[in-house]
C-alpha cells in the first residue's frame, strides 16, 4: 500500500482541484484532505491526476516494427503520464482477425508497460468492401472498430457495418471526411495552400463525411464516436445529432488544438497530418467547443513515421506526428492560454475516454484503478526530439517550448515512470 500527500488533487468528475493525501494498491482505497496517514510520502505540492486514455495509437508491429514497437511505445506512453493506449488497426498487416489481435494482446503483455486496448478493423484490409467478423474481434478483445482514416465509400457496407455492430452492442470509429474530396490532399484549403501551390481540401469534406455518417447512426442506433472533428462547419451537425440524443461522441487531436495551417510555413512535412491543419478560425472553435462539452475527448492520434517517409517533398511525404510524450504538456498550452480548466483538461483526456469505452479508470475515487500521474503543469523546458523515447521522431513540436513535465506514472499502482 501506498501513501502520498502534500498533493493537488485533479478530480475530473467532481470538476475540482484540492489539497490532500491519497492511499492505493492496485486501485485507490481512499483519498483525503485532513491529516495525511503515517509515512505518506511528501509530494511537495505536485498535482495528482487519472492517467491518461489515449484513443487512437498507431504501433507499427509487426510489418514496421523499425518506426515503433510495443516497448518503445509503452516507454513513451508512460514517461507522457498515459497509463492506457487504445491502439488502432491500421497495422502492416491489418489487425482484422482475431490472430491478428491476438498477436497485438500478447506483445502488448509481454513488452508493454502500460495497458494496451486494440481495436480492429470494420473491413478487410480497411478496402471498405466486405465487413470483418465483428462478433468473434469482439470476443477476442477489441474494444472498438475502425477502418481509421479510410473512411468506407460504399453507404450501403457502412450502413451493414453499422446495423451489425448496434446488434452486437459495438462502438464504431469512424474518421468523417468525404473521400473523394480528400483524396490526395496536403493542405486545408485557402489563400495559404494557393500561396504554397499544394493540393488541397476543403473543410466542408468534413463536414460532408460526418453528416452521412450521423444519418446512418440515427437510421441504426449503433454507438459511433468521430474520432477528429477539426472544422467548425462540422459542428453544428454534431450539436444537433447530441441534441437529439443519438449515441454519439467526438474526439480531436492536440495537434488540431496547439497548431494551425501557417505552421506548415516553409513545407516542414513534421505539420503534415491527416486530416490536414485547419485555418485560426477553425482551431479556436474546436477548442471552444472542447471546452463547453460539445467535443468529448483529446487524443494524440500518435502515429510514427521514419526519416525517409517525411524527408520528400510536402506532397509525397506522409502524414501524422508521434505525440504520446508529448500529448500532455501540448495540451496544457489551452490551460495556460485560459482556455480550459485543470478538471476540464482530464475529463478529456482521462474521464470521458473512460466512459466511452465503458473502464472504471479515469477517475479518482475510491475503488477506481490505480492508474494515475503524478507531474508539474508549470516545469518548462525546450523539446528536443532526439530525447522521445518513441523509435519514430517526427513531432511538429521540435524545439519548441513547452510547460509540464510527468514527475512519475503508476499502472495498477505500480510505478512504470519517474523522471531523473
Amino acid at each position: 500500500m501506498k501513501s502520498l500527500s502534500n498533493l493537488r488533487l485533479i478530480n475530473p468528475e467532481t470538476d475540482s482541484v484540492t489539497e490532500g493525501w491519497i492511499t492505493f494498491g492496485e486501485t485507490i482505497t481512499e483519498i483525503g484532505t485532513g491529516t495525511p496517514p503515517k509515512g505518506a510520502e511528501d509530494c511537495g505540492g505536485l498535482h495528482l491526476a487519472p492517467g491518461i486514455i489515449d484513443i487512437g495509437v498507431k504501433i507499427c508491429e509487426p510489418g514496421e516494427r523499425h518506426k515503433e514497437s510495443y516497448r518503445t511505445a509503452g516507454q513513451a506512453a508512460a514517461a507522457g503520464g498515459v497509463t492506457t493506449m487504445v491502439t488502432r488497426p491500421d497495422t502492416t498487416p491489418v489487425t482484422d482477425t482475431p490472430e491478428m489481435l491476438e498477436f497485438a494482446n500478447r506483445r502488448a503483455r509481454e513488452a508493454a508497460p502500460v495497458h494496451v486496448l486494440p481495436m480492429a478493423a470494420l473491413t478487410k484490409s480497411r478496402e471498405g468492401r466486405e465487413m470483418t467478423e465483428i462478433g468473434f474481434l469482439k470476443d477476442a478483445g477489441a474494444v472498438a472498430f475502425t477502418d481509421t482514416d479510410h473512411p468506407i465509400r460504399d453507404t450501403k457496407v457502412f450502413l451493414r457495418a453499422l446495423t451489425y455492430a448496434k446488434g452486437l452492442d459495438a462502438l464504431i470509429l469512424a474518421h468523417p471526411q468525404e473521400p473523394i474530396l480528400s483524396q490526395g490532399a496536403a493542405m486545408t484549403s485557402g489563400p495559404f495552400a494557393t500561396k504554397l501551390g499544394l493540393p488541397a481540401v476543403s473543410p466542408q469534406a468534413e463536414r460532408l463525411g460526418l453528416e452521412r455518417d450521423l444519418a446512418l447512426v440515427e437510421m441504426t442506433g449503433c454507438r459511433y464516436h468521430a474520432d477528429q472533428i477539426t472544422t467548425a462547419c462540422a459542428l453544428p451537425a454534431l450539436e444537433r445529432a447530441k441534441a437529439a440524443g443519438l449515441p454519439v461522441t467526438a474526439g480531436t487531436s492536440v495537434h488540431h488544438l496547439t497548431l494551425n495551417t501557417f505552421d506548415t510555413d516553409d513545407y516542414r512535412t513534421f505539420f503534415k497530418l491527416k486530416p490536414p491543419l485547419r485555418s485560426e478560425d477553425d482551431r479556436i472553435a474546436t477548442v471552444e467547443a472542447l471546452a463547453s462539452g460539445l467535443i468529448d475527448i483529446i487524443s494524440s492520434m500518435h502515429t510514427p513515421q521514419d526519416e525517409e517517409s517525411k524527408r520528400l517533398p510536402f506532397e509525397e511525404a506522409a502524414s501524422g506526428a508521434v505525440a504520446l510524450e508529448t500529448l500532455l504538456p501540448a495540451s496544457l498550452r489551452l490551460v495556460h492560454a485560459g482556455h480550459l480548466t485543470l478538471p476540464q483538461l482530464f475529463r478529456a483526456l482521462s474521464l470521458n475516454p473512460a466512459k466511452l469505452l465503458r473502464l472504471p479508470a479515469g477517475r479518482l475515487s475510491p475503488g477506481a484503478p490505480a492508474d494515475l500521474i503524478l507531474f508539474n503543469p508549470d516545469t518548462p523546458f525546450v523539446l528536443d526530439r532526439f530525447k522521445l523515447r518513441s523509435k519514430s521522431k517526427n513531432t511538429p513540436f521540435d524545439t519548441a517550448r513547452m510547460q509540464g513535465r510527468v514527475t512519475r506514472t503508476y499502472v495498477s499502482g505500480k510505478p512504470v515512470f519517474e523522471s531523473d
